[in-house]
């Protein structure tokens, strides 16, 4: 169906991130601290990967961009996440020594999905989770690179939750209700996605943000942002709407495409720089302390 109007959630996320301004507060401030405490273990910084799938080995380069995405991420100190693959290629990136969390996608083949998350747990997995938002496609139940999805019930996603002794992520949250049932679940972490903009005129993540951060208050769910994520601003924006972290995207991918491990590396050591500049301009010395009392929101 053709639309008249923007029905491209990308660029409604783009716009309603970029209408959302910082106030400067320098007096008093000092150089602020970039590193978290999450779940347990610290982290250099709040930006996080995102979970790319099937990356191939740019420019002839030995190791495949998910390798060396993910050797950047143990260099930065940075939580790391990939996405669809077999195994043995997951048994790679568990080489790189990258803190990882393995999403895997919603299989019709219910066998694969718990072979998939239990090899993550052997190999030694930081984390697992499911990208609930490939559930769905334009013809019904969706396919990917050839494989079928299906439905997630409830019922299911507690089963892969008390499977395991990792921290469990659920990608794809754009609604108080679906954080709520994550958090009933025992989900330890949801990150807040339309998957770059699969579902047309999809609410921007941040613009929902609060209203799961609300929802979720007194439970002890981790929340991540992604979607349209490429700078420290943005970064800080997000953690001053009630995030725990952000995940770069796309943003990241010409500097892995053309530098390797190198140059997604210098991508992501300046969104830390400037998430430090920006905090520092805005008086907050630490992460935890960030909130929206520097940002000007859009009028309604």
């Amino acid at each position: 169906m053709a639309y008249n109007r923007v029905s491209d959630a990308n660029e409604i996320t783009a716009r309603y991130l970029d209408s959302i301004l910082i106030k400067q507060r320098l007096i008093d401030s000092v150089v602020a601290d970039t590193s978290i405490e999450f779940l347990g273990e610290t982290f250099q910084s709040p930006v996080m990967t995102p979970a790319f799938s099937h990356l191939v080995q740019f420019k002839g380069r030995e190791l495949t961009g998910l390798e060396e995405y993910s050797v950047a991420a143990k260099d930065h100190g940075m939580l790391n996440f990939v996405g669809m693959m077999e195994n043995d290629m997951f048994e790679k990136i568990m080489a790189t020594g990258a803190k990882t969390v393995r999403i895997v996608k919603p299989y019709a083949d219910n066998g694969k999905v718990r072979d998939q998350m239990q090899f993550a747990e052997s190999v030694g997995a930081w984390g697992i989770g499911m990208d609930i938002d490939h559930i769905f496609g334009n013809q019904g139940l969706d396919v990917v690179i050839g494989e079928k999805m299906d439905v997630q019930t409830s019922d299911m996603l507690r089963s892969y939750i008390e499977s395991t002794k990792l921290p469990f992520f659920v990608k794809g949250v754009l609604s108080a209700d679906d954080a709520l049932k994550c958090a009933d679940l025992g989900a330890k972490a949801i990150l807040v996605s339309h998957h770059h903009g699969r579902l047309p005129y999809a609410v921007p993540p941040l613009q929902i943000l609060p209203e799961i951060k609300a929802a979720l208050s007194g439970k002890d769910v981790k929340i991540i942002v992604d979607c349209g994520i490429s700078s420290g601003a943005d970064v800080y924006k997000c953690l001053a709407l009630g995030a725990d972290a952000a995940a770069v995207g796309r943003s990241m991918l010409p500097s892995l495409e053309d530098g390797g491990v190198d140059g997604v590396g210098s991508f992501f050591q300046g969104v830390n720089d400037e998430l430090r500049f920006v905090m520092s301009c805005t008086g907050f010395s630490k992460v935890s302390d960030i909130d929206d009392s520097c940002l000007v929101m859009p009028r309604a």
